[in-house]
């Protein structure tokens, strides 16, 4: 007897195991160096059974794909043939283009199993998760739930036949969201008690959408940290600064590669003609050739360690350089400047620069030492284009929207900042202004920056493909032992930890 169901609901049924384009891509290129695996075999035939059976609508290729002897298994639709199967899929899944459903792979999840007979490969047993999505014209694609499936593929010959498919543990995607949501809750906590810091703020984002901002712990013993409590950002002041010189840059107001001499000069390098060389760029990466800052010298002067360009060394100094070359050179201070390229259009209405008068000291999150003790609260009064920044995790995890968004607004200037222009180590390098680690899974690269200094640790990452990424505002010194357990839950934040 047919099942009478909606389009989403039929759309559940369908478990074969489908990938995305990105993986699609990843198994091509495995094919090409003829290297291809049984997974990537099944990568490759998995994504053309989607695009041209449920998304092009193909009847006859889905017709010719699919073994006559189809068992289709469901935890909540029951059992169906063939002739089910495919008289559903034309109604419910190609009848409405206006409304079609879709189907991603959860990254990570595949795997596939071979079936020998007497060492003869005749199939295998494919198991994964996958997202349901329903499409409209205009509107971003709507997650509408989760299931796990598990499918029988057959070889006939050098094809293969979709044999037999389980669907199961079908959940709607807000149960999802909310169980990860309270798993995560009690993790934070937990980690925040045992390593005493007092307060973390986390901000989710998924596919260039902020999709969570949250904050766990206390201000004070008994005072719940509330959502727009206030954390000192320490170095995450820098892509602040890095976004800011790169609009000026989109916008044709100033040059990557302009000598900064043209508009200030420190008077303790004016007679070193290497200060001649220093522009955005050489500032943006990091090769400016200064100390970190001039009080680490002895006599508490700047000067250059190296020719500019040349080397790769860390430099707030760098930034405090190019602050005050952008002020010259516009008539208008560094708040003026970011207010206007970065923090209104990015819709970041609780970041400051200094300690004026619109800062809420209530809602400021103190930092701690590693006994979590409160440390004297330092105010500054004035703008540093390297440190001392104070925000909100919802702004900031704004702004790194705003940061992925610029890959369709300037591309050319966007190209420019993840490009490999300093190597650190394997697969590390420093950009414009942001540090870069590649070859991550499938094909992935986190653009990564950090903050550090006493009581406050600092983190925001993300992925220029998959415009996934996140951001971690700590105000305790144990922050490392929080991040070795809370970094493997975030995306690519196992590899990451790893890695460093």
């Amino acid at each position: 007897m047919m099942l009478k169901l909606s389009a989403l609901q039929y759309f559940s049924l369908l478990c074969c195991s489908v990938l995305v384009s990105a993986s699609l891509c990843a198994a091509e290129r495995a094919a090409a160096s003829g290297q291809l695996s049984l997974q990537d075999e099944l990568k490759i035939k998995d994504a053309e059974f989607f695009q041209r059976g449920f998304n092009e609508c193909d009847m006859a290729y889905l017709d010719a794909t699919i073994s006559p002897q189809l068992k289709f298994y469901h935890d909540k639709g029951g059992f169906q043939d063939k002739t089910a199967f495919m008289q559903n899929t034309k109604k419910y899944i190609c009848g409405d283009p206006a409304h079609k459903p879709i189907r991603a792979l959860t990254e990570g999840s595949l795997t596939a199993f071979p079936l020998y007979n007497d060492g003869v490969l005749y199939g295998a047993v494919q198991h994964g998760e996958h997202q349901f999505y329903l499409r409209e014209p205009g509107k971003p694609d709507q997650l509408t739930g989760t299931a796990r499936f598990t499918s029988v593929w057959l070889k006939q010959g050098d094809a293969w036949q979709l044999s037999d498919v389980l669907s199961y543990d079908h959940q709607p995607a807000t149960t999802k969201r909310q169980q990860a949501a309270q798993k995560q809750s009690a993790l934070i906590t937990e980690l925040l008690k045992q390593h005493k810091v007092p307060a973390l703020g986390l901000g989710i984002i998924e596919h260039g959408k902020l999709v969570s901002a949250q904050v766990y712990g206390e201000l004070t013993p008994g005072t719940v940290a509330p959502q727009n409590t206030l954390f000192k950002v320490a170095s995450l002041t820098k892509p602040v600064v890095t976004m800011l010189t790169l609009r000026l840059v989109a916008a044709g107001k100033l040059q990557l590669d302009e000598p900064l001499a043209a508009y200030w000069v420190d008077p303790d390098i004016k007679a070193d003609p290497n200060h001649l060389l220093l522009t955005p760029r050489i500032v943006l990466t990091h090769q400016t050739g200064f100390a970190n800052w001039r009080y680490l010298e002895d006599d508490n002067t700047l000067r250059f360690h190296f020719k500019p360009g040349t080397q790769h060394q860390y430099s707030g100094e760098g930034f405090e350089y190019l602050r005050r070359a952008l002020e010259h050179k516009f008539g208008q201070s560094l708040e003026a400047l970011a207010q206007q390229y970065v923090f209104e259009p990015a819709g970041m209405s609780d970041t400051y620069f200094w300690w004026s008068q619109e800062v809420d000291e209530a809602r400021y999150a103190r930092n701690h030492d590693s006994n979590s003790k409160a440390l004297e609260t330092e105010k500054y009064y004035k703008a540093n284009a390297a440190a001392n920044l104070i925000s909100t995790i919802e702004d900031y995890s704004k702004f790194i929207v705003f940061v992925m968004a610029q890959q369709q607004a300037m591309p050319a200037v966007y190209q420019d900042m993840q490009a490999h222009h300093v190597s650190i180590g394997p697969e590390h390098y420093f950009g414009l202004g942001w540090e870069i680690f590649s070859g991550f899974s499938n094909q992935q690269s986190l653009l990564l920056h950090s903050g550090r200094d006493p009581g406050v640790s600092t983190l925001a990452a993300f992925s220029p493909q998959s415009q996934n990424g996140y951001v971690i505002f700590m105000n305790g010194d144990n922050a490392s032992a929080v991040l070795e357990q809370l970094l493997p839950q975030l995306y690519l934040g196992a590899e990451l930890w790893q890695r460093n």
